[in-house]
């Protein structure tokens, strides 16, 4: 079955080939099928290059001839390249091939016009394929989020038969779920008694707006992180232990671990320098932070 070529835009990759590999192989004159030493140079080229990606082939011939005998001839030489590299090597999806004929600048030495070249990018650099290539893809239309409404208080049953009420910081919870990748908001008074990794009651709040902001963004992926204040050196890795155990208290109401991860500084990133000067600077270095990990 004959392969169906797709023919490149010349400007196109006449701007982008720079970026490229390329490989070069020569054939006799009037000649399509390779040589003996070219057809062993081009299997070792292919062995060496199994996990590279060739973009494009192009056909060339000298002078000798008509012009439409040498672009039927440039096409069979590519051709015969073609169907010698298909089935071991990865090849473009959108691959292109085009005969240049002699309708290039030719060189003095005819040997060097007889030719065919591959032009290839290296395993490496495939992830950067579209950009080598000159390719722009546009941008998919950003749809906006539906607006999610969150409650302004939250009641609980407790085991004894009483209640207890957490009022809730909506604007707080709004600006979490609507938070780009990449930022980080401060949980503010979230409190631990003093010395441990255990949550004040009356901050239990804070723990429920996470909870409500994840529940309702199941998009939301986010890092927990602790910080202390005062003391140089976080013996007891508090940071960390606070950190978890917000980190605990999501992912024991169902929330994917997945989702969350947590991470202790202790009190090498402080707002205001060690030793602070009064308590409003302590309070603003002892905190918990939420980096927006994906939204």
């Amino acid at each position: 079955m004959k392969p169906i070529f797709v023919f490149l835009f010349v400007m196109l990759f006449a701007n982008s080939f720079y970026a490229q590999e390329q490989f070069a192989v020569y054939f006799d004159s009037n000649k399509f099928d390779l040589t003996s030493k070219e057809k062993t140079k081009l299997n070792d080229w292919i062995a060496e290059n199994k996990t590279n990606k060739i973009v494009a082939i192009h056909g060339f011939t000298d002078e000798d001839g008509t012009t439409g005998f040498n672009d039927t001839l440039a096409q069979k030489r590519v051709d015969c390249i073609f169907n010698t590299i298909k089935n071991q090597i990865k090849i473009r999806e959108d691959f292109k091939t085009r005969s240049f004929g002699e309708s290039f600048n030719q060189s003095k030495n005819k040997a060097e016009n007889r030719k065919v070249l591959i032009y290839y990018i290296l395993e490496k650099d495939i992830v950067r394929e579209d950009e080598i290539l000159g390719i722009k893809k546009e941008a998919a239309e950003e749809q906006p989020k539906p607006e999610v409404n969150y409650p302004e208080k939250l009641v609980f049953e407790n085991p004894n038969g009483t209640t207890s009420e957490f009022k809730l910081d909506r604007t707080f919870m709004k600006k979490v779920g609507e938070a780009k990748k990449g930022e980080k908001l401060k949980i503010d008074n979230l409190n631990f008694i003093i010395n441990t990794f255990a949550v004040v009651p009356e901050s239990r709040g804070k723990l429920y707006e996470l909870l409500l902001v994840l529940q309702r963004n199941p998009q939301l992926k986010i890092e927990i992180q602790g910080h202390l204040c005062c003391m140089p050196n976080d013996r007891l890795d508090l940071s960390t232990q606070r950190a978890k155990a917000i980190y605990n208290f999501l992912v024991a109401n169902e929330i994917y671990p997945g989702r969350l991860s947590y991470k202790g500084f202790g009190s090498t990133q402080p707002i205001y320098p060690l030793p602070e000067k009064d308590e409003k600077e302590r309070a603003a270095n002892r905190r918990v932070e939420i980096l927006i990990v994906e939204n």
